[in-house]
This record gives structure tokens, C-alpha cells and sequence, in this order.
């Protein structure tokens, strides 16, 4: 039985937090590990994203949304983690393939790029910021990065969802919240999905597409 680690804010390294847990848990002990992650792909076909399209994976590390959008023949990807090691992970399991994809390693609560996405993905990163300023700060650079016209998905724990992961405690959000936060946006769907991790655990999980009109 794994022990349960509750991490203290004080002093708190989200870094180094990170770097540890992908140092010492494999890809199918982390309860995010979705082998397929359908509701991000079904976003993606229901707006018909250009292959050409510039797209951004928040928090990406080595989850496999990468790998299905270099199959689909997705041209301008990145992908963006606090953890070297976890785009270690994925580096290696891509092969040659990683070097398609543009790899970031920087904390999503201070991200600056330099360069203007159309679709942004977010699949239970942003829960993890609960500091009022980086929630702000992500917000208005989701806003600021995005083209007009470009789109915005996020996906967090739901009200319904765990308060805590890895450790750490989230931010939960329901639709009204989650709208509110991103409010510069036009809120175009709202979608509730039960996400069942590798220990048969059931993580309700609440998806918000936007876009920048």
C-alpha cells in the first residue's frame, strides 16, 4: 500500500515536489495516468482543430495526449511541465518523435511565452495554483497568448472532486467558478466526466471550453 504524503505549504518547492514524484512513481501510479485521453481528443474533433494549428499542452508532462496529436499529424505542438523529468519521460517514449514537439519546462503559475497559441489545453493543472496572484496571473496569460478566434480548455477537480492530489491541496471549481476565472472569454461548453484512476478510484473532473471572440 503506498502511504499517503501530505505536504505542508510551508517552505513548499513545487519543483522540486514534482521532480520527486516522477522520480520515484512510474507512469501508471499516478492517478492522473489516462492511456487515452478521449475528452480532450473529443474537444478537439467537436471544433475541428487545424493539423497547422499552434497548440499548447499545460502541464503536459508524460501524459499521452502528445503521442495521439503527433499521430494525428498536429504540426505545431508543445508541451509544458514544471518537471524536467517528466518531459524526460516523454522524450524517451516519443523516440524520434519528441523532437517534433516544442518542450517547455517552466511552473504554469509564472509562464511567459513568447509566442501566441490557438488552442490552449489544460487537463488538472490549473487546479494545483491556489495563490490568488498565480491563478490571476494564468488567467490573464491564457487570455494575452491566445489568437482571436483561438480556444481555451481547461479541466479541473470538480466540486464533487478530491480537495486534495499528490499531496497537495487544489482548488476545486464548478462551472460558475471556473467561468468567473476565465470571464475575459466566451464560455462555450461545460462537460462533468468521471476520471477512474489506476487504483480504481473515481475523480470527478469538470471540463470548460472558452474562446477568445
Amino acid at each position: 500500500m503506498t502511504a499517503t504524503i501530505d505536504i505542508s505549504m510551508t517552505d513548499f518547492n513545487r519543483k522540486e515536489h514534482w521532480e520527486k514524484i516522477y522520480q520515484t512513481k512510474s507512469l501508471n501510479e499516478l492517478s492522473w495516468y489516462q492511456p487515452s485521453p478521449l475528452t480532450s481528443l473529443e474537444f478537439m474533433n467537436e471544433l475541428d482543430i487545424a493539423k497547422d494549428a499552434k497548440t499548447i499542452d499545460i502541464g503536459g508532462g508524460d501524459s499521452f495526449l502528445v503521442d495521439n496529436l503527433i499521430e494525428k499529424g498536429y504540426v505545431h505542438v508543445s508541451v509544458l511541465d514544471i518537471s524536467g523529468k517528466a518531459i524526460m519521460r516523454a522524450r524517451k517514449r516519443l523516440g524520434d518523435n519528441a523532437n517534433m514537439i516544442n518542450w517547455i519546462e517552466a511552473d504554469a503559475a509564472e509562464f511567459s511565452p513568447d509566442t501566441h497559441y490557438d488552442f490552449w489545453h489544460d487537463r488538472a493543472a490549473f487546479h494545483f495554483l491556489t495563490d490568488e496572484n498565480e491563478i490571476r496571473h494564468y488567467a490573464n496569460t491564457a487570455y494575452e497568448s491566445i489568437n482571436h478566434g483561438g480556444h481555451l480548455l481547461v479541466g479541473t477537480f470538480s466540486t464533487d472532486g478530491p480537495t486534495k492530489c499528490s499531496g497537495i491541496e487544489i482548488s476545486q471549481y464548478s462551472e460558475s467558478s471556473l467561468a468567473e476565472r476565465f470571464s475575459k472569454f466566451q464560455h462555450l461548453k461545460t462537460l462533468m466526466v468521471d476520471h477512474i484512476t489506476p487504483s480504481g478510484g473515481r475523480q470527478n473532473f469538470i471540463f470548460c471550453l472558452f474562446q477568445k471572440a
